[in-house]
C-alpha cells in the first residue's frame, strides 16, 4: 500500500498517520499539508510526522493533477474545520472543503487510486430534533462548514470510474492528540476544569451531541482506505461513530466535573431551548465495519484529555485566546502578516507546482 494523507498536520491527521503506520508497517505513508497548525503541538515525545516516509508542504488548492500517480489510497482531511472559521472565511471554506476536495478526487481517480476517503461531518443534518438521523434522512446544513461538506459529498458521488469513495460523516471530535484543539465541546470542558476548576454550560444542558474520540476517527480511516465496493457500494456516505456516544451536553459537563475533583458546575437551566441538538444513528457503520468500531468511552476520552493536559502542565485560564483554538491560530497568522485574508502564506518563497515534489518534501526515512 502507498497512502497519502492530506491535512496530516492537524488535530485528526496527527493521530491518523500514527494509526496507519502502526496498522500497516510495510506501507509507504506520505503526508501533505500547508502547516497552518503545525505549531499547535502538545508535549508529544515525537513529531507526528516521524511516522511518515515523506512530508510534502503545499496548499491543497494547488496540488498538481499528476501528483497522485502511484498511490493506493488518498485520505482527504484538509479543511477549514469548524463553524467559527467557516463563518470568518466562508469563501476559503468553499474553496478548500468543497472545490479542492473534488478536484483532488478527480485527479486521484484519473491516476488509478483505488480508495479515496473524505472526512465529512454529521453537522450536515443541521437542526435535527426527534429520532436519531440515519444516512437515509434528509440533510439540512445551516453553516458554511456544513454546506461545504455536503456539497463535496454530492460532487464526489458523480465521479465515475472504479475508485472506491468513502465519505465518513464523523460525529463531533474529542480526545487527546499530538496537535490539540480546545475549540471542541468536551475538550473545552476539560480545559475549563483543569485551569479554572469550574465549568459553565450556557444552555440548559439538554441538547444532544454525538461524539467520537480522535483515536476512533483514525480507526475508521483505516477501515475506509481498505474498503471494497461490495462492502457498502463504490460510493458510500456513512455516519461514523457509535450509538452509545450520543450524549446530552449536561452529561458531558457532569462527567468532566466528576473526573476533576474540586470542579464546580453551573448549568443555565433557565435558558431557552437550544435548537442545535441532534442525535445520529450509526447502525450502518456498526454493520459494515465491525472490526473498526469505536473503542473509547466517554470516560476514556475525558481521562485521556486530563492526563494529556496535565502532562503539559496546562493551567491557562485564557486558553480560548490561545493557539489551541483554530480560529485564533489563523487570526494570529493574519495579524502577523504570515497569511493573507484568503489564507495563503505571504512570507514564504514561492514554489511552483512543477517543483513541488522536488523542492518541498521532507524525507523522514530512518
Amino acid at each position: 500500500m502507498k497512502i497519502l494523507v492530506i491535512g496530516n498536520m492537524g488535530y485528526v491527521g496527527s493521530v491518523v498517520v500514527r494509526e496507519l503506520a502502526l496498522r500497516h508497517p510495510s506501507a509507504t505513508l506520505h503526508g501533505y499539508d500547508t502547516a497552518y497548525f503545525a505549531h499547535c503541538l502538545t508535549n508529544a515525545e515525537l513529531l507526528p510526522e516521524r511516522y511518515l516516509d515523506q512530508q510534502f508542504m503545499g496548499d491543497v488548492r494547488d496540488i498538481p493533477a499528476d501528483f497522485f500517480e502511484g498511490y493506493t489510497a488518498v485520505v482527504q482531511l484538509a479543511a477549514i474545520s469548524n463553524d467559527p472559521m467557516g463563518d470568518r472565511f466562508a469563501a476559503v471554506t468553499a474553496e478548500v472543503n468543497q472545490q479542492a476536495t473534488v478536484e483532488i478526487a478527480k485527479a486521484a481517480a484519473q491516476a488509478g487510486v483505488e480508495n479515496f476517503v473524505f472526512a465529512s461531518s454529521c453537522s450536515i443534518y443541521g437542526i435535527a430534533l426527534g429520532a436519531p438521523r440515519s444516512e437515509l434522512d434528509p440533510v439540512a446544513p445551516v453553516t458554511a462548514y456544513a454546506c461545504s461538506k455536503i456539497a463535496a459529498e454530492e460532487a464526489l458521488a458523480g465521479i465515475g470510474g472504479d475508485m472506491v469513495i468513502t465519505s465518513l460523516r464523523f460525529a463531533t471530535a474529542c480526545g487527546m492528540s499530538e496537535r490539540l484543539r480546545l475549540d471542541l465541546v468536551l475538550n473545552d470542558f476539560v480545559a475549563c476544569a483543569l485551569s479554572q476548576q469550574h465549568i459553565t454550560v450556557l444552555s440548559d444542558g439538554s441538547p444532544w451531541r454525538p461524539l467520537i474520540d480522535v483515536s476512533d476517527m483514525a480507526r475508521a480511516v483505516d477501515w475506509a482506505v481498505q474498503r471494497k465496493p461490495e462492502n457498502g457500494g463504490r460510493i458510500l456516505n456513512i455516519n461514523t461513530g457509535s450509538n452509545e456516544r450520543n450524549h446530552q451536553v449536561r452529561d458531558l459537563a457532569t462527567a468532566v466535573a466528576k473526573a476533576v475533583p474540586g470542579t464546580t458546575l453551573s448549568i443555565n437551566t433557565q435558558a431557552p431551548a437550544d435548537s442545535r441538538s441532534y442525535q445520529v444513528d450509526f447502525s450502518l457503520f456498526a454493520k459494515l465495519a465491525p472490526e473498526h468500531q469505536p473503542q473509547m468511552t466517554l470516560i476514556d476520552s475525558v481521562m485521556g484529555l486530563i492526563n494529556g493536559l496535565k502532562s503539559m502542565e496546562f493551567s491557562d485560564t485564557q486558553f480560548r485566546a490561545s493557539r489551541y483554538m483554530r480560529l485564533h491560530a489563523l487570526q494570529a497568522h493574519i495579524t502577523a502578516r504570515r497569511l493573507s485574508e484568503n489564507l495563503r502564506w505571504q512570507m514564504c518563497d514561492a514554489v511552483t507546482p512543477s517543483a513541488l515534489s522536488a523542492a518541498t518534501h521532507i524525507n523522514l526515512e530512518a
